[in-house]
């Protein structure tokens, strides 16, 4: 079976989790009136808070996760 075939058949649940391990997201969180740098898994669970952006983006590049942008 190809690639393109196996995609074809997965299912919702096998979809969800495609790219939770490979892509992130990054956003301003306010926790006890300071700014802290959440990161999120691909499903919106929150697994990090950083003092700063650049740090947050960082950290996922060491990690081999890919940052997107989330609009």
């Amino acid at each position: 079976m190809s690639e393109i075939e196996r995609l074809r058949q997965i299912s919702p649940r096998e979809l969800a989790l495609l790219g939770m391990q490979d892509i992130a997201y990054i956003r301003p969180l306010i926790t006890n009136g300071v700014v802290g740098w959440a990161v999120y898994a691909a499903d919106g669970t929150q697994i990090a808070l950083l003092p700063s952006r650049e740090v947050a983006a960082a950290t996922l590049a060491q990690n081999d996760i890919e940052a997107v942008s989330v609009h």
